[in-house]
């Protein structure tokens, strides 16, 4: 009978070790708008006014919401959003365009220390909306989160049916953000139409082993 080689198991964190580092706020984990509240005003917003950029603790909160760890227990580190098997094969990225304090650029989300991981510095507005199929939104968005699955993360346990449970953790993960973008008084919009290799190209993964999955804008209402 086939078991699980336990001694393969994959890391739940993939790691920059070489990154420049950036802080972020210590999310609130006790507050915020009450739930029902914000389930019945969740919208997908696509205009966004770029007056204002995004503070620190905004992103920081909207990051925490995405993936952040709540609890360690016998060694397995839970977060916000649920996982099959907790092997979390969903990455988060993200795309700064406007946020205080924060360089625009392609970052990664360390989940572990609750930090970005700086990949690329510059403006990818427009490589980021055309990856959109050319969707404003994405081009105009204070932040755009894109949703990489490493496959081998979850086929190691569930073999053919990971591919199905990366895109349900991938859902969960976009819809918790959707709900804190609302809790912070931002609009978001989740995008599923996208070139699968102008965005992994963006972020310089293979498309193979990880590629991306999802991407969701954020930014305040216009």
């Amino acid at each position: 009978a086939w078991q699980l080689d336990w001694a393969r198991k994959p890391d739940t964190y993939k790691h920059y070790p070489s990154a420049p580092r950036v802080a972020l706020d210590e999310p609130d984990q006790t507050g915020g708008a009450p739930l029902w509240s914000v389930l019945a005003k969740r919208r997908s917003v696509r205009h966004f006014s770029t007056e204002e950029p995004l503070t620190n603790a905004e992103l920081s909160q909207l990051l925490w919401a995405a993936q952040g760890v709540t609890n360690v227990q016998q060694g397995y580190a839970f977060r916000t959003a649920p996982s099959a098997g907790a092997l979390y094969p969903v990455e988060t990225y993200v795309v700064v365009n406007a946020v205080e304090d924060v360089e625009p650029g392609v970052y990664h989300y360390a989940v572990a220390q609750h930090e970005l991981e700086q990949l690329r510095t510059g403006d990818f507005r427009m490589a980021v909306a055309q990856a959109a199929l050319d969707q404003e939104m994405a081009y105009h968005a204070h932040v755009v989160f894109i949703w990489t699955g490493v496959f081998p993360r979850s086929t190691w346990k569930y073999q053919q049916r990971a591919y199905r449970y990366v895109y349900l953790d991938a859902g969960h993960i976009a819809q918790n953000v959707a709900l804190a973008a609302v809790g912070l008084g931002l609009g978001s919009c989740q995008i599923g139409a996208l070139y699968d290799d102008e965005v992994n190209a963006l972020l310089d993964v293979d498309g193979v082993n990880e590629s991306v999955v999802y991407i969701t804008v954020v930014g305040r209402p216009h």
